[in-house]
C-alpha cells in the first residue's frame, strides 16, 4: 500500500494516542529492515527476530517519547544497535566461532562499525543505500566472499567448499571486504554520524 507523507503523519498522530492500527502500519513497514540489520551484526536471525520484536514493544511502550515521524526509525535502530552490541560484547551468537582469528577482528569492527552508528537525523534508506554501493565497489570475489558469509550467513568452510579456494583465501578476502568497508564508510560516519 502506498502511503504519502501525509497520510504517514496521520499515522504517528494516531500511533501516539496509542492507536494499535497505526502502530501495526510501522510494525509492517519497519520490522524486516530491522530484523536484517540486526542479523548483518549477529549472524542469528531468531536472535535478530527477538530484539526486533523487543524494539518495536519498547517503541509502543515509550511513544510518548517519540517527538517526531522519524523518530520512530531512529528509535528502533537506536534500540537494535544497543541489544547488538550487548550480544555481541558478550559473544552470546558468537561462541562458535571463538578460536576463529577472523571472526575475533569481524567482531572488533562490527563494534566499531555499529558503535558509530547513530540515527538521530539519518534516513534509514539513505544508510541502507550508502551500504549496498560500498559492498557494490568490492571487487568480484571478495564481494562474493562477503555476501555468502554476511546475507547467506554460511561458515567460512561452507564458503572455501562453493568457491573451491582454500580456507585462507576465505578469511583474506573477508579481511579484504571488511577493511575496504571500513575505510569507503568511513567518511559518512565522520559526516553524518558525528564521531
Amino acid at each position: 500500500m502506498k502511503i504519502n507523507s501525509n497520510s504517514e503523519l496521520v499515522f504517528f498522530e494516531s500511533f501516539k494516542r496509542g492507536d494499535e492500527k497505526a502502530f501495526a502500519y510501522f510494525y509492517e513497514k519497519y520490522f524486516n529492515a530491522i530484523k536484517s540489520f540486526c542479523t548483518s551484526f549477529i549472524y542469528d536471525h531468531d536472535e535478530a527476530e527477538n530484539i526486533t520484536q523487543e524494539a518495536f514493544l519498547n517503541l509502543w511502550e515509550k511513544r510518548a517519547d517519540v517527538m517526531s515521524l522519524n523518530g520512530i526509525p531512529s528509535f528502533l535502530y537506536t534500540y537494535g544497535k544497543s541489544k547488538c552490541l550487548n550480544a555481541i560484547r558478550h559473544n552470546e551468537v558468537k561462541k562458535r566461532f571463538k578460536n576463529d582469528v577472523l571472526n575475533e577482528k569481524e567482531k572488533s569492527l562490527d563494534l566499531e562499525i555499529l558503535s558509530s552508528f547513530s540515527f538521530d537525523t539519518l534516513e534509514v534508506t539513505e544508510l541502507e543505500k550508502i551500504i549496498e554501493r560500498s559492498i557494490a565497489k568490492l571487487p568480484l570475489t571478495t564481494r562474493t566472499v562477503f555476501l555468502k558469509k554476511r546475507h547467506e550467513h554460511k561458515k567460512n568452510a561452507e564458503i572455501a567448499e562453493e568457491m573451491q579456494v582454500s580456507l585462507k583465501s576465505v578469511e583474506a578476502h573477508m579481511t579484504k571486504a571488511l577493511k575496504l568497508l571500513k575505510n569507503s564508510l568511513q567518511d559518512y560516519f565522520l559526516f553524518i554520524f558525528h564521531i
